[in-house]
């Protein structure tokens, strides 16, 4: 799908807190995942941008939100699409065993929100927004799926937001 200028994509951050180092065999089943995971999410449809780090395969080398917090970050054309990822492909795997590799997090660890087609969110932007979701709840500038908001209403009510009408 080629986007019009003034279109707009579904950005998410997503933070996880390791129960153990990356590099522990605890840790292995879910580090033996990643590659394949990312491989399905880069060939999935919608499929628009997802955060690298160093290494150029994950992310797992950033630490932005802290020394045991691995961030996952990407951007989508549509929320189904991001859903259908999550949900129904071998990412699913992932989310059933997130408690054998992660704490259960007690405050919001996802956050989507409204980026203009082409804009690549930073990772300061992304913990700005979850920040927001954490602080204020849901709104149209950072919300989840259960709590989601279209293009339109984040135009009409983010200030600075250069999103469809």
């Amino acid at each position: 799908m080629t986007a019009s200028p003034r279109a707009a994509h579904l950005a998410q951050l997503n933070v996880a807190t390791l129960l153990h180092p990356i590099d522990d065999p605890r840790i292995a089943p879910f580090v033996e995942l990643l590659d394949p995971v990312n491989a399905d999410a880069d060939g999935a449809p919608g499929f628009v941008w997802r955060l690298v780090g160093d290494g150029g395969a994950d992310a797992t080398d950033l630490r932005p939100a802290g020394e045991n917090v691995i961030v996952n970050m990407s951007v989508w054309e549509t929320p189904e699409a991001l859903w259908d990822f999550t949900y129904r492909s071998g990412h699913l795997d992932v989310v059933r065993q997130r408690r054998d590799w992660f704490d259960r997090h007690v405050e919001a660890h996802l956050v989507l929100w409204w980026v203009p087609a082409g804009h690549v969110p930073t990772v300061e932007e992304a913990l700005e927004r979850l920040a927001d979701l954490r602080a204020n709840g849901p709104s149209p500038c950072a919300f989840t799926f259960t709590s989601s908001y279209s293009a339109h209403e984040a135009a009409a009510r983010c200030a600075g937001e250069l999103l469809p009408e």
